[in-house]
């Protein structure tokens, strides 16, 4: 890429923007380094790194990366065999510390899952040095300073050296603030030459013996060092000269041990580097409210919403810009100060930031194309120096151009053909234009001549635009568009001042007839554009609000099936359990009756009312289907349903069709089923029309079991309900028998009993007649029932 369009489109600002944001010198130089490339995978590598930055910068705040010094400089005296300083071995143990930092940090990020494109990568190359790292740490301090941990010497001579001075200054102390205290300028105690020392009037220098080191400017106080601590002063210097030579033996033996690290150590500086760049573009980008493009090989390019980055965000006005899949050449008219050459500007920037890995501010789906140059002749570039006017300033940068483009090149004109007679220039930019059009370079033009709109829709792949102008306001509204050529608003402009009208129509008279027939044309496209506009924003509107209810919908049914699952499993779970319990009661009946067939033994097995009652336990184990409970519709239809006794009904449970008896509770009902009696529920019998009866045969069954049915039952000493119960039963097992009369022995008792079976014999629908016993077979305490 060539370095002048750098400097035209102010990439180098963009650069200066991101460097605010880096704290290493690594990444400093990475910024300076950095230029658009034209190799795909390059750039989509860099893209991925941004894509990562953003994300890690929404997850975790960023990349945690401390302010680091350039450390190659300390590594080349390395090399050359030098021993570094404190504040040289602080600033690579920095580095070495951070490493292990950034480690732990994207170790963390793996741990919860979170996919990166590309920062991963960069991550295993990193090298970690945990020993050298943790003697770094123990010997130097941050400001570079050698610790008293850096070995057992150095802790043992500066213990020596703080007594030393403690000793010094109790004895400096005594005299300061002893009797002798008014021979001294100061009652201080001071350094002069490194050794301790008091200010003492020049009269009295004789007072304290010792040496002189300094005098004050005027000559009136000395820096005298007292003979009593000269010696006290000696051992401390000693004690210094020790630590000062053992700071370099450990200094020394540190840089030894960096030797065979070099290049890890440098390399390892490098991607701290390269983490710290990926964090400047994040937080750029979030400051541009930028997008990371995407890269489109056929060079269809696609700004959405584009910004210049240079511009304030909330000031700059947006457009669309579309490059390359249906035009390689746009042609922008209009006047002045419209927002002609930043909408140039915008497309060649974002186009250059693209292509060198940065976000761009521009909407999400944007994409961006890959060049291999981008020319631009931008601007009044008069050279004085050269002599050389307006239009021949532009007319070289043209021929240079013309020179070097192709099919992967960006031109970018800014008033082209300006600078002459209107007439040839506008000969020369549609000649310029054709000469670009047949090399096949994506080219956009900004112009003054109408010429030029006739161009733009003669040519092929070439389309018209211009900034819109508001003639109300008149002002420009900075707005792109794509397919409506500009066109002179002066008179519109001139009437709204107060120019005559009488001067305005003069004027329209003068003009050329084509021209005025091409203004209103113009007008009438603008005109179209606006409604076809309105209708867009109208139709989006609603697109929009059906997408919305759309995923609404998508959800909800989603959200039903789901919930379906779940209830069907929940249901599966039930039934599989009333099944299971079920099987276990049905085995238990099985079981007894098993039990009661080996009880019978000689008496020929289980009686008939045996059998009936482990039927009715099995037809007990049937589950009702609760959510017929809940419906409503079924609910109320049983409402209007009106039963009475003589109804005939289906019982759900067994499918038969029985009648009604009586009613023996709130919704229970006594239901003659064939020959047996049963009590069931207004929920398990449906309410049907009577059957025509058919013509009746007289058949008479005799059950091989009835020789071991009784023809008397006795119920004395059986509670009411249980004796009922079992006169029930009793009565189904006599008439299976084939009996026709039976005798019920009840007692006598109080009369419950008595009054009890006798109301229940008169609703048999089976009991023909019913009597008192004979007095010899136990009168009023038995009753003897006949059957039909």
């Amino acid at each position: 890429m060539n370095e002048k369009i750098l400097t035209t489109l102010n990439f180098d600002k963009v650069k200066q923007q991101m460097a605010e944001y880096l704290v290493t010198a690594q990444g400093k130089d990475e910024v300076e380094k950095l230029v658009p490339s034209d190799d795909s995978q390059v750039i989509q590598s860099w893209l991925n790194e941004t894509e990562d930055g953003y994300k890690v910068q929404r997850l975790r705040g960023g990349i945690p990366i401390p302010k680091l010094e350039n450390i190659r400089p300390h590594m080349k005296r390395i090399e050359i065999g030098a021993d570094l300083n404190g504040l040289e071995l602080a600033q690579i143990g920095r580095v070495l510390s951070t490493v292990n930092e950034v480690i732990r940090f994207f170790e963390d990020l793996k741990d919860s899952e979170i996919e990166l494109l590309r920062i991963y990568e960069w991550l295993d190359q990193l090298v970690t040095i945990p020993e050298l790292s943790r003697k770094l740490r123990a010997s130097i301090a941050e400001d570079g300073q050698v610790q008293d941990e850096a070995s057992p010497e150095l802790r043992i001579i500066r213990n020596n050296i703080r007594r030393s001075e403690q000793t010094i200054r109790e004895q400096l102390d005594g005299i300061v603030r002893g009797k002798n205290a008014r021979y001294l300028s100061d009652a201080i105690v001071t350094m002069r030459n490194e050794r301790y020392v008091i200010p003492v009037k020049q009269e009295y220098r004789g007072i304290f013996g010792g040496v002189v080191h300094d005098q004050s400017s005027s000559g009136q106080t000395l820096f005298i060092e007292p003979k009593q601590i000269v010696e006290l002063n000696n051992r401390l210097r000693q004690h210094q000269i020790a630590e000062r030579n053992e700071i370099e033996r450990i200094l020394s033996e540190l840089s030894a041990e960096l030797v065979p690290y070099q290049q890890e150590i440098i390399h390892n500086a490098y991607v701290i580097g390269k983490f710290d760049f990926i964090n400047a573009k994040a937080r750029l980008g979030k400051e541009l409210k930028a997008i990371v493009p995407e890269l489109s090989l056929e060079n269809h390019i696609f700004l959405k919403q584009a910004r210049h980055p240079l511009l304030d965000p909330d000031m700059a006005v947006a457009n669309d810009i579309a490059l390359g899949e249906d035009y390689q050449a746009i042609v922008i008219t209009g006047p002045n100060t419209g927002g002609k050459t930043i909408t140039l500007k915008t497309l060649g920037l974002l186009q250059l930031m693209g292509q060198s890995g940065l976000p761009i501010p521009a909407e999400e789906e944007s994409v961006i194309g890959i060049f291999k140059e981008v020319f631009a002749d931008i601007g009044d570039e008069q050279s004085i120096e050269q002599s050389l006017s307006t239009f021949s300033s532009h007319m070289t940068t043209i021929v240079d151009v013309l020179k070097k483009v192709d099919s992967n090149s960006l031109v970018l004109f800014d008033e082209l053909g300006a600078g002459t007679d209107p007439q040839e220039g506008a000969a020369l930019a549609i000649s310029i234009l054709d000469a670009l059009g047949s090399k096949s370079a994506y080219v956009v033009a900004t112009t003054h001549y109408p010429e030029l709109k006739v161009y733009g829709y003669n040519r092929a792949k070439t389309i018209n635009a211009s900034m819109e102008f508001d003639v109300d306001t008149l002002s420009p509204t900075y707005r792109l568009l794509i397919g409506v050529p500009g066109r002179s608003n002066a008179f519109e402009i001139s009437r709204r001042l107060g120019l005559e009208e009488v001067i305005i129509n003069e004027a329209k008279q003068i003009m050329d007839g084509e021209s005025q027939d091409l203004n209103e044309m113009i007008a009438d496209l603008e005109n179209r554009r606006k409604m076809a506009e309105t209708e867009y924003l109208e139709v989006r509107h609603f697109v929009d609000e059906s997408q919305g209810l759309f995923k609404d919908l998508k959800e909800a049914y989603n959200y039903f099936l789901d919930e379906r699952e779940k209830e069907m499993a929940k249901a599966r779970k039930e039934a599989n359990k009333l099944v299971s319990e079920a099987q276990e009661e049905a085995e238990k009946i099985i079981s007894d009756i098993r039990k009661l067939q080996l009880a019978g033994g000689n008496q020929g097995g289980v009686k008939e009312h045996q059998l009936i009652d482990a039927k009715t336990k099995l037809s007990n184990l049937h589950q009702e289907e609760g959510h017929l409970k809940q419906n409503k519709v079924l609910k109320k239809a049983r409402e209007q349903k009106q039963l009475k006794a003589g109804d005939e009904v289906i019982v759900n449970t067994y499918g038969q069709r029985g009648v009604l008896l009586k009613k023996t509770g709130t919704d229970t009902w006594q239901v003659q089923l064939g020959i047996l009696k049963m009590a069931v529920s207004e929920e398990d019998m449906t309410l049907v029309g009577k059957e025509k009866e058919p013509v009746q045969k007289m058949t008479t069954i005799r059950s091989v079991e009835s020789s071991h049915v009784p023809n008397q039952l006795d119920l004395r000493g059986k509670r009411y309900e249980e004796a009922l119960e079992e006169v029930d039963r009793y009565l189904d097992a006599a008439i299976l028998a084939g009996y026709p009369q039976v005798t019920i022995v009840h007692g006598k008792g109080t009369g419950a009993l008595r009054t009890g079976i006798t109301d229940y014999l008169k609703n048999h629908r089976s009991v023909q007649g019913f009597e008192f016993a004979p007095g010899n077979q136990g009168g009023n305490g038995a009753t003897i029932v006949k059957f039909k």
